[in-house]
C-alpha cells in the first residue's frame, strides 16, 4: 500500500464517519432518544479512524485485531445500552448498528485484500456510508411510508416475490403447444415485466398520496392502470363537475403516459422493434403531451384528489390472469397470422387492446422476433393502444358526463389522428 492509498482510505475513513455522525448529532439534537448519549460528529469518526487503524495493524499481526478492536468498540456500547434498559427506557439499537457499521466501513477503506482496486474500495465505503446516513435520515418519511402499506399489500407482494425470484427460474425455457410460440419462461418474465412497471406506479402513488393533485396521481397512475385513473376520475366529475378541468388533465395524462410505458416495454423485450413503434405509439404520445399543455393551463384549481383505487399488481391471482392472457392473445395472433393473414393480426389487436394493452405489445413483440413484419407489429401495437384510448373516451363521456367528456375527447381525437398518420406514413417507408 502506497502512501496515495493509505491517505486516501484514512480520508475517505473520516469522511463516512464524519457524515453518520453529524446525522446522528442532529437528530439527537432534535430530541430522539434512539441517538442520546451515543456520540456524534466526534465519536463517529474516531470510530471509523478505530476500524482503519486495526486493518493496517492487521497486516503485520493478523486479522484478529481488528475483531478485537470491535469487540473494545462493543464493550461501552453494550454498558450503554444495558443501562438504557435498566432505566426501562423504550430505544431501538440504530445507533449501537451506526457505531458498528462505522468502525466496519473505516476497516474495509484500508483492505485491499477484500476490494483490491482503490477506486473500487473507496467507492464502495463511500457509497455504503452515504447509503447509511440515507437511511438514518429518512427515519420519519420511512415509517410513514410501512404505515401506508397494508397488510394484503405485504402479502401479495410477498406471494410474487416468490413466483417472480423461485418459481420463474424453474420455467422450462422451451416452446409448447400449437403453433410452437408458448414458452413458460418467456411468459413468466413478461407477467414479471408488467407488474414491475405497474408496481412502480402503484408505489408511487401510495407514497405520495392524493393530496399530491389530481395531475400527478394521473401522471404516476398511468404507470399502473390508465383505465382505473379514468374510472375514477370520471366517477369524481360525475359527483362534483366543478373539478371536470383538473380531472380531464389526469385522464389524458394517464392515457399518455400508457402509451410511453408501451415502447418501453418494447424497448425491453425487442430493442430491434423499438423504432417502428416509436413512430405511431410516440406520435401519439407527442399529441398526449401537447393536449395536456393545453388542458393545464385550461384547468380550474383544485384542493385535492380522490384516492384511485389501483389494485397491488402484485397480486397473484392477477399475475396468473394476466399470464392467461399473454398465452391466449400469442395463439390467437399467431394463428390468425397462418389463417387470416394480416388482418387477422390486426384484428386480434384491436379486439385484445379493448381490455389490455399489454398483452399485445408484448406477443407483437415476441412474434416479430420470429419473422413478422415489423410495421405489421407496430401497427397491430398501435391498434391496441388506439383501441383502448377509443374506450378510455368512452368512460369519460357515459361515466363522467359532457362535462368531462368535451375537454377529453379532442385530445383523445387528436392522440388517435397523430398515430393513425404516423401508421399509416410507416407503410411509405421500406422494410
Amino acid at each position: 500500500m502506497d502512501q496515495t492509498e493509505l491517505f486516501a482510505g484514512l480520508g475517505v475513513a473520516i469522511g463516512v464517519g464524519f457524515l453518520i455522525g453529524l446525522q446522528r448529532e442532529q437528530q439527537s439534537a432534535g430530541g430522539d432518544a434512539s441517538s442520546r448519549n451515543l456520540g456524534g460528529i466526534r465519536t463517529y469518526p474516531l470510530a471509523a479512524l478505530l476500524g482503519a487503524a486495526c486493518a493496517l495493524l492487521a497486516r503485520p499481526f493478523g486479522a484478529w485485531i481488528v475483531g478485537a478492536g470491535l469487540v473494545v468498540l462493543l464493550v461501552p456500547i453494550a454498558i450503554a445500552y444495558a443501562d438504557e434498559v435498566r432505566r426501562d427506557r423504550d430505544r431501538g439499537i440504530t445507533s449501537e448498528v451506526a457505531f458498528v457499521l462505522t468502525f466496519l466501513l473505516g476497516a474495509l477503506a484500508l483492505t485491499p485484500e477484500v476490494l483490491p482496486g482503490l477506486k473500487t474500495r473507496l467507492l464502495a465505503t463511500a457509497a455504503a456510508g452515504v447509503a447509511a446516513a440515507a437511511l438514518l435520515s429518512l427515519k420519519r418519511p420511512l415509517h410513514d411510508w410501512v404505515a401506508r402499506v397494508s397488510s394484503e399489500d405485504m402479502y401479495a407482494t410477498v406471494k410474487f416475490a416468490i413466483l417472480a425470484v423461485i418459481v420463474l427460474p424453474l420455467l422450462p425455457d422451451r416452446t409448447y403447444g400449437p403453433y410452437d410460440v408458448v414458452n413458460p419462461f418467456h411468459v413468466g418474465l413478461m407477467v414479471t415485466l408488467i407488474a414491475g412497471i405497474s408496481f412502480a406506479g402503484y408505489v408511487a402513488v401510495r407514497v405520495l398520496g392524493p393530496g399530491r393533485g389530481l395531475g400527478v396521481t394521473g401522471l404516476l397512475g398511468g404507470l399502473a392502470s390508465s383505465t382505473a385513473v379514468t374510472l375514477s376520475f370520471a366517477g369524481r366529475v360525475k359527483r362534483d363537475p366543478d373539478v371536470a378541468a383538473p380531472c380531464a388533465l389526469g385522464i389524458v395524462l394517464a392515457s399518455t403516459v400508457m402509451a410511453v410505458r408501451v415502447v418501453a416495454e418494447v424497448a425491453v423485450v425487442n430493442p430491434g422493434l423499438v423504432q417502428a413503434v416509436a413512430v405511431p405509439v410516440g406520435s401519439m404520445t407527442a399529441a398526449g403531451l401537447a393536449a395536456t399543455l393545453f388542458l393545464y393551463r385550461a384547468r380550474r384549481s383544485s384542493t385535492g384528489a380522490e384516492p384511485v383505487r389501483i389494485a397491488n399488481p402484485f397480486e397473484l391471482g392477477s399475475a396468473l390472469k394476466l399470464g392467461a392472457v399473454f398465452v391466449v392473445v400469442l395463439l390467437v395472433a399467431r394463428a390468425a397470422q397462418e389463417h387470416l393473414g394480416t388482418t387477422g393480426i390486426y384484428a386480434a389487436g384491436a379486439l385484445g387492446g379493448l381490455t389490455d394493452v399489454d398483452a399485445i405489445t408484448l406477443s407483437m413483440a415476441r412474434l416479430e422476433r420470429q419473422g413478422l413484419d415489423p410495421r405489421t407489429a407496430a401497427t397491430t401495437i398501435f391498434l391496441a393502444v388506439g383501441s383502448n384510448t377509443v374506450v378510455k373516451a368512452g368512460m369519460t363521456v357515459v361515466l363522467g358526463g359532457w362535462t368531462l367528456g368535451r375537454r377529453t375527447l379532442p385530445a383523445f381525437a387528436a392522440m388517435l389522428a397523430a398515430g393513425g398518420g404516423a401508421a399509416a406514413a410507416l407503410w411509405t417507408q421500406r422494410p
